[in-house]
């Protein structure tokens, strides 16, 4: 239990949560004993409205998103109050301030959290609307809490500058040790693999997100304010995690026809599956060293798992007939090669956490890093090119102002005592997803609920404001900690924190609560109904758009394999770029069958053939990367003629698949009599070796039969996956 608790104390989530609530707390406490509680809570306010804003990135970054967002927060609070007397101004204007703010969405996930600010700065402007000198007064206030939570974030990222970065490097490692997991699952006689692709596919969301978050954070430190020491080794290992996932995935093996070879010989998958999940819980102890700062020592001896692995082939060659297990034993013998680079890389992980000399393992690969960054451009034509109801963020802009307004409307002509109360629910529920708006409307009224409940028990016996102060700032804490983590908890917390608040400031305490609650109910509901009715985006929509990316991603990362495949060298820039989209666009298809999964019923007719298209991309996915890592790892033949051709009709298959998603009538196909002909020439370079009367048990001959017996089963596999990728393309866009 101890430890539970000590791990969500240093978790990123409750050190943000400390962060705003130290930025809101000393105001108050500061001005409420000097007898100015309504300045102190003001402030409080800005830092509030600021708080999102503050997202990973590098410090430059970060001091300019904060700073623009004070200033906006607090200049939209003061042009509301100006405008507010005017109705036939003020209206009109409301609802271009609200569209505006979210449609600048667009421009990414900073502009996405400084929109939020700016919504909830609309929403409380409301429950207070001040004249004359007042609004200036108010206005700078807001301002001096934003500028004062930039303080705070500053202090808290100088006292431990390489914190974050620490704990999203040890949340990254810890996700790729469960990924190595479930690749290691996959060598079970009975596994459920279908089951245990999913979760790959889920697992490949989250992993992608954390991506994004450490290069944002690393490369662009390292550009903006140089490389220190500790940025070095951390950029070492994530490039070594990237490395470590395209291994995991490229062991592209068809599991059922080699459970099938080795039935009566489990003893050498078995082996290969301890070894994998040793790699597994290796990687797992890295994590916790590095969250924990703790010296690392293995727990594990990979170097011997791998020799036990290198007997147990061993023992196999001499069990079956030679010429019987030649297949059999050609990839295994891949598989531990596969091995032994995991473990390499992991060694270097292991060497970055404890040493400080990095140069030779660094050596070359933090090349062109800025490449591998979404640069910070905000040109007005993005926006002016979502103005279409084609485009999802402009359906949501529209739905949101639509939304706030009819709740406005609602508070100013019905008795309801907070207005913005209503306005703050239907701003922090309504999301441009369906299943997300849902989820949030279901767990924010149950949170509210039992907040309210739960608080007004509280202060029915407690009568002591310094008590109840104490409970209000430990439920502020808590609300925001566990906003990402589990959000009915979170609405629960934020609850009791504001009817605490409100319980010290007015002793009306059961109206409050019952209002409270009222008026959550009535924005919840409107947000579900609003996304369900006006201007809906179904993800089923979006998912066509979803698979041309990740097919396209997957052809420009065959057409980086083939080049570097032909041309040998040093792996080129464009090669890992094309990669990291491979990876990042197959997230994002699974991401987009996640969206439609929590949709109607009425909206997923296309669920399975969409999940069939994601596990058909991973598939081609994983077997592009073993054919890649292969040819990385391995001093390869010239390639043939025959190579390049049956590459070029794979590619020409996803083309042929894209094309179908954009309606447009092609057919690039080779005939498949050609098609048998090529895949002939290349099966004769492995007749032809045999031919040759080399001595068949020298490394040379073992490394060409390899490569002849993996790049003719990746071709094929290739070959086969594409046609499958257009047939299915063709059959989603039928239905």
């Amino acid at each position: 239990m101890l430890q539970k608790i000590n791990k969500f104390i240093d978790s990123i989530y409750f050190t943000n949560a400390l962060k705003v609530t130290v930025a809101a707390v000393i105001p108050v406490v500061l001005f409420s004993l000097l007898g100015e509680f309504r300045i102190g809570f003001t402030i409080a306010l800005g830092a509030f409205f600021t708080y999102p804003s503050d997202i990973p990135s590098s410090l430059k970054h970060k001091i300019n998103g904060v700073l623009f967002t004070a200033f906006l927060v607090s200049f939209i609070n003061l042009v509301i109050n100006i405008i507010y007397p005017y109705n036939w101004i003020f209206y009109p204007f409301l609802a271009l301030l609200i569209f505006i703010l979210s449609m600048i969405s667009v421009y990414g996930h900073r502009a996405t959290m400084t929109s939020f600010s700016g919504l909830i700065s609309i929403s409380l402007a409301f429950s207070n609307i001040n004249e004359g000198w007042a609004m200036i007064e108010h206005a700078g206030l807001i301002l001096a809490g934003g500028l004062f939570y930039l303080l705070i974030s500053l202090i808290f990222y100088y006292v431990r500058p390489n914190r974050y970065i620490e704990m999203q490097i040890g949340d990254c490692i810890k996700l790729t040790a469960k990924y190595l997991k479930l690749r290691g699952d996959l060598w079970t006689g009975n596994a459920d693999r279908n089951s245990i692709v999913k979760k790959q596919l889920h697992l490949q969301v989250e992993l992608n997100t954390i991506h994004e978050n450490i290069r944002e954070v690393l490369i662009r430190s390292s550009i903006t304010t140089g490389s220190s020491n500790q940025n070095r080794k951390m950029l070492l290992v994530f490039i070594s995690l990237v490395e470590i996932l395209e291994l995991a995935l490229s062991t592209a093996f068809d599991h059922r026809k080699l459970h099938q070879k080795l039935d009566d010989h489990p003893k050498v998958l078995l082996t290969y599956q301890n070894l994998a999940y040793n790699l597994a819980a290796n990687l797992k102890q890295l994590s916790k060293s590095v969250k924990n700062r703790k010296i690392y020592h293995s727990k594990y001896n990979l170097l011997n798992d791998i020799t036990i692995l290198k007997h147990a082939i061993t023992e196999y060659e001499y069990e079956v007939d030679k010429n019987t297990a030649s297949e059999s034993v050609l990839m295994l013998t891949t598989m531990l090669q596969y091995a032994e680079k995991q473990v390499e890389k992991i060694k270097i992980i292991g060497r970055a956490v404890t040493q400080t000399s990095l140069s030779e393992d660094l050596k070359g690969k933090d090349k062109d890093l800025e490449k591998f960054l979404a640069p910070h451009y905000y040109p007005l034509s993005t926006l002016t090119q979502n103005f279409s109801f084609s485009s999802a963020i402009f359906r949501h802009s529209l739905r949101l102002t639509i939304t706030l307004l009819f709740g406005l409307i609602i508070g100013v002509f019905l008795p309801f005592q907070n207005i913005y109360w209503i306005l703050l629910t239907i701003i922090v529920i309504l999301r441009p997803s369906y299943g997300l708006t849902k989820e949030r409307s279901f767990q924010r009224m149950i949170g509210t609920v039992i907040g309210g409940l739960i608080a007004f028990g509280i202060l029915y016996f407690m009568y002591d404001n310094r008590v109840i102060s104490v409970l209000a700032i430990l439920c502020m804490l808590l609300g925001f900690s566990f906003t990402q983590i589990n959000y009915k908890i979170s609405a629960t917390f934020i609850t009791m924190y504001v009817v605490f608040i409100y319980g010290i400031l007015t002793p009306n305490i059961t109206d409050l609560v019952q209002y409270r609650i009222l008026d959550t109910l009535v924005g919840a509901i409107l947000a579900f109904l609003a996304n369900h009715f006006l201007f809906p985006t179904w993800e089923f929509l979006n998912a066509p758009s979803h698979l041309k990316k990740s097919i396209t991603a997957n052809q420009e990362y065959l057409k980086e394999i083939a080049l570097f495949y032909n041309k040998k060298g040093t792996i080129p820039t464009s090669y890992r770029l094309a990669r990291k989209n491979a990876f990042i666009e197959i997230g994002n298809l699974m991401a987009s069958f996640q969206r439609m999964s929590q949709e109607p019923k009425s909206k997923q007719t296309q669920l399975p053939q969409v999940y069939k298209l994601v596990e058909l991309n991973h598939s081609l996915l994983s077997s592009l990367a073993s054919l890649g890592t292969y040819i990385q790892s391995h001093k390869t033949t010239t390639a043939s003629k025959a190579f390049n051709i049956v590459v070029e009709t794979v590619k020409n298959n996803l083309e042929n698949a894209i094309a179908i998603l954009d309606n447009i009538p092609t057919d690039k196909n080779v005939a498949k009599k050609d098609l048998a002909i090529h895949f002939t020439a290349l099966n004769d370079i492995r007749e032809r070796e045999l031919k040759e009367g080399e001595d068949i048990n020298t490394e040379d001959f073992q490394l060409k039969m390899q490569e002849a017996q993996l790049v003719l089963e990746q071709l094929v596999w290739l070959i086969s996956l594409s046609e499958n990728i257009t047939k299915a393309t063709k059959v989603l866009q039928s239905t």
